[in-house]
């Protein structure tokens, strides 16, 4: 696979804390991946290095092919959960002077603060202090600072703080346009919904180790247990539901129904199939509600985190 860019082996320590332990991840070209953790895993470390704000004690980064360069900031946007802009320039001033910074002319920065400024409906803006900004406002500022450049990587962190729906979901689909032209995004959040509609690859890290990576849909079928909700119509629910305890793992199910059907929860026994599971239920009553129950990514965080801290105390 093409890989925008690679981390391999890569240590941290800061005095006696390591902040990252032999951690390697690679993003595929194109994509959207998925850098998870709780606070303090080593996320921010992570990115910090990729930026080359610090530099590894150990390890290698790779960037486009070839390891990482100082002139490689060019082709990187990057917009911390942290946000930087100084409060009492102009937003035109700021904007057009960190966009010089990136390599772009005076021109061609102007010409793309108007085009983005224009898709946000942001023009009245352009004279303004950034003091005078909300904190929506400010971070559609800093979004546009990040992009503007077109850069072959971008970095998001937590990239919808401080927005409301409206304007987080018109941000969502900015990102998604920009992965459909091209860039490539690292996304960090620990908004476990986005991650469901945006990531292709995740890797979650926890206590400075990577617990956890690859493709988000290879990751599900790791974590499913062939658990299923069913909803079933029958004239004799108790006496249904006492042939399926004798079968399976069975437990109430509580999810909304039009019928008054028998809920239920059914864990297959090893060996079984969800084919097996349709004919024997199909058998017995009709099946008005049947879905595999898929491990969502914030149950699959909560999971993986959680078995790392009793290997940890192991």
């Amino acid at each position: 696979m093409d890989n925008i860019l690679m981390c391999e082996n890569i240590e941290k320590n800061y005095g006696n804390y390591k902040a990252l332990n032999n951690v390697s991840i690679a993003v595929p070209r194109g994509s959207i991946f998925g850098l998870l953790g709780p606070n303090g895993a080593g996320k921010t470390t992570l990115i910090r290095i990729i930026n080359q704000i610090t530099m590894p004690d150990k390890g290698t980064v790779y960037f486009d092919g070839k390891k990482l360069q100082p002139n490689d900031v060019h082709h990187i946007g990057y917009l911390p959960e942290e946000r930087g802009l100084y409060k009492r320039m102009k937003v035109s001033e700021q904007a057009l002077y960190l966009a010089r910074l990136k390599g772009l002319t005076k021109q061609e920065a102007k010409e793309r603060l108007t085009y983005w400024f224009k898709k946000f409906e942001i023009e009245d803006w352009w004279n303004k202090k950034v003091e005078e900004l909300s904190k929506g406002m400010a971070q559609k500022v800093q979004f546009i600072i990040t992009v503007m450049h077109q850069p072959k990587l971008l970095i998001f962190d937590e990239p919808f703080s401080g927005f409301d729906p409206i304007n987080a979901n018109l941000i969502k689909d900015e990102i998604i346009n920009l992965k459909n032209q091209g860039s490539s995004i690292i996304f960090s959040t620990h908004r476990m919904e986005s991650v469901e509609e945006l990531c292709e690859n995740i890797a979650l890290i926890h206590q400075s180790n990577k617990v956890l990576d690859g493709k988000l849909i290879e990751i599900k079928k790791q974590f499913k247990t062939n658990a299923f909700e069913v909803g079933l119509l029958t004239t004799n629910k108790g006496q249904l539901q006492k042939e399926l305890q004798e079968k399976f793992e069975v437990s109430p199910a509580t999810f909304k129904s039009l019928e008054d059907d028998l809920k239920l929860r059914i864990q297959l026994n090893k060996g079984d199939s969800s084919t097996d599971l349709i004919k024997y239920l199909n058998s017995k009553a009709t099946i008005n509600h049947y879905v595999e129950l898929v491990p969502s990514a914030n149950e699959i965080f909560i999971e993986a985190v959680n078995n790392s801290n009793l290997q940890t105390l192991n």
